[in-house]
C-alpha cells in the first residue's frame, strides 16, 4: 500500500480544547476572546461543548493568543513563558549531535522556565522517557500536557527531518470521553490515568540529526504550532489510516473488503483493529462526511441542501437532523457562525 497523508479534513471536539480556552480566560478580557474567536472563526459561545474544531482554526487561535497575551504558552502553566521563548528553545536544540541529546537540552530549558512541573529524562537501551512530574499538589491540565509533550515530538522529528517514531505516550488525567481526537495528534498508543504524564521513544528508531539553518528555524517558527503539533504522521491508528484511505479513495463507495485489501487486512481483522481503537468503518465513515459538511458550509459555496446529498443524505431534513446531532447547531445556523 502506498504511504498516505493524513487527510486535512481532520477535526476535533470542541471538548478537546476546552482547558486552553478556560486558560486564556484568565489572561484576557471579554473583549479580546470575542476578537480570538471571530478572527479564527470558532463559536464565541464556549458552552456549546459539542460542536467541531478544524486543524487550522487551531492554529489560528494559536497564532493569535500567543502573540496577544504575551505567554507563548497562553496561560497553560503557573508562570507565562515570555515571548521569543520558543525561539531560544529551537536555537538551544538545534545544537544537538544526537536527538536524545536534543531531548536533553528541552527538559532542561523547560525545567528552568517551570515551576509547576519538571521534567525528567530516562534514557536507557530500549527507551527513552520523557515525564512531567509535578512539583507539589498542582492541577493537571490537560491541553497544556498534551502541548508540550507534543512540542517534544515535533522538535525530534524537526531535527530528524521525518516524524520520529513514538512508543508510547501516557496522560496523567482519566480517559475523557474525546479520548479519540488524541489519535489524530500521536502516532503511538496512549493511556490515560497513569502516574504522570510521558512520552517514550525507541533509541534505536530515532535516527541521526540533521543540520537545520536558520531560514529552517525560521520556518518552524512562522508555521507554529502546526509543524509541531500536526507532524504528518502516516502510522497513527489503524482508525486513522483508514480514514485517511477513504478520504482518498472515496468515503461512501469503499466496502470493507476493499478497504480491509488497502490495508493488506482481512475484513475480520481489520474490524477487530478498529473495534481495539473503540470504533468502526461506518462510525468513520460518518466522521469523514461530518467533516466534509462542515469544510464545505465553511467554505460558502455550494447549498446546504448541494452538501446534504454530497455526503450521502436522501433529503436536507435528514441532514439537518445528523448535523445538529453532530455539531448541536444546524448547518444554516453553523455557517453564519463560521463564515
Amino acid at each position: 500500500m502506498k504511504k498516505m497523508k493524513p487527510t486535512i479534513l481532520s477535526t476535533v471536539s470542541s471538548q478537546f480544547i476546552a482547558d486552553w480556552l478556560s486558560a486564556l480566560h484568565t489572561l484576557c478580557t471579554n473583549a479580546q476572546m470575542a476578537s480570538f474567536f471571530n478572527r479564527s472563526g470558532l463559536v464565541a459561545d464556549t458552552s456549546q461543548l459539542s460542536g467541531r474544531v478544524t486543524l487550522d482554526q487551531i492554529v489560528c487561535l494559536y497564532q493569535l493568543a500567543a502573540v496577544e497575551t504575551g505567554d507563548e504558552m497562553m496561560g497553560l502553566w503557573s508562570r507565562p513563558v515570555r515571548p521569543r521563548a520558543l525561539k531560544h528553545l529551537l536555537t538551544t536544540v538545534r545544537e544537538a549531535t544526537s536527538l536524545a541529546s536534543a531531548l536533553y537540552r528541552f527538559s532542561t530549558f523547560w525545567n528552568l522556565l517551570l515551576d509547576d512541573y519538571q521534567f525528567d529524562l530516562d534514557d536507557t537501551d530500549s527507551a527513552l522517557v520523557l515525564t512531567l512530574k509535578p512539583q507539589g499538589d498542582v492541577q493537571v491540565q490537560r491541553f497544556g500536557h498534551m502541548l508540550i509533550l507534543k512540542l517534544a515530538h515535533g522538535l525530534m522529528s524537526w531535527l530528524a527531518g521525518h516524524e520520529v517514531p513514538v512508543k508510547a505516550v501516557d496522560f496523567a488525567f482519566d480517559r475523557p470521553n474525546f479520548d479519540q481526537d488524541y489519535a489524530i495528534i500521536f502516532p503511538a498508543p496512549f493511556q490515560f490515568g497513569r502516574p504522570a504524564t510521558a512520552i517514550a521513544f525507541d533509541p534505536n528508531a530515532m535516527g541521526p540529526v540533521q543540520a537545520r539553518s536558520t531560514s529552517d528555524l525560521d520556518r518552524f517558527l512562522q508555521n507554529a504550532p502546526r509543524d509541531w503539533i500536526f507532524t504528518s504522521s502516516r502510522e497513527h491508528t489503524q482508525s486513522l489510516r483508514v480514514r485517511t484511505y477513504l478520504g482518498q479513495t472515496g468515503w461512501n463507495a469503499a466496502t470493507l473488503t476493499q478497504t480491509a485489501s488497502a490495508m493488506h487486512l482481512t475484513p475480520r481483522t481489520l474490524i477487530r483493529r478498529l473495534q481495539s481503537d473503540g470504533t468502526s468503518l461506518q462510525a468513520i465513515k460518518d466522521a469523514l462526511r461530518r467533516d466534509i459538511a462542515i469544510r464545505d458550509l465553511q467554505a460558502g459555496r455550494k447549498s446546504v441542501e448541494t452538501i446534504a446529498h454530497d455526503v450521502g443524505f436522501s433529503s436536507a431534513a435528514n441532514f439537518h437532523r445528523a448535523f445538529q446531532r453532530w455539531t448541536g447547531s444546524t448547518p444554516s445556523s453553523y455557517r453564519r457562525k463560521h463564515t
